[in-house]
């Protein structure tokens, strides 16, 4: 059976797996979740992400996670733009995630960037998640 919601499965194996204290979690790969997790590791959310193929075909992405003190580096995270709802910014339109402190992962026709190098870029495109 197909996942209508790829994205979304990954972002909750990383919060479910923060919660639970884990230092990995694996989740099939995709280019797009691969990019999704490039710009996490630019703005210091998780240590790094390896891919590695299992099965001819059959790829799959190994998370690294990051704590700081015992506490996830990352307290909260969400999917903003959904398969039944995308939600698209301009650049000027853009609101700053809990006054700045949290970030926000866009899709542009630059590529998958933070909030902040999207209006570094002046790009806009869809709002994938937001992350604090």
């Amino acid at each position: 059976m197909t996942m209508s919601d790829p994205l979304g499965d990954m972002l909750t194996r990383i919060r479910n797996g923060q919660r639970c204290g884990m230092s990995t979690v694996i989740c099939p790969a995709s280019q797009q979740r691969a990019n999704v997790l490039e710009a996490l590791q630019r703005e210091g959310y998780i240590r790094g992400f390896s891919w590695s193929e299992i099965e001819r075909g059959i790829s799959e992405l190994t998370i690294e996670l990051k704590y700081s003190n015992g506490d996830p580096v990352i307290r909260e995270i969400s999917r903003v733009s959904k398969p039944g709802r995308r939600v698209y910014s301009k650049i000027k339109d853009l609101p700053r995630e809990y006054n700045g402190l949290g970030v926000s992962i866009l899709s542009t026709p630059r590529g998958v960037l933070s909030d902040a190098e999207a209006r570094e870029a002046n790009v806009g495109g869809e709002v994938i998640c937001k992350v604090f």
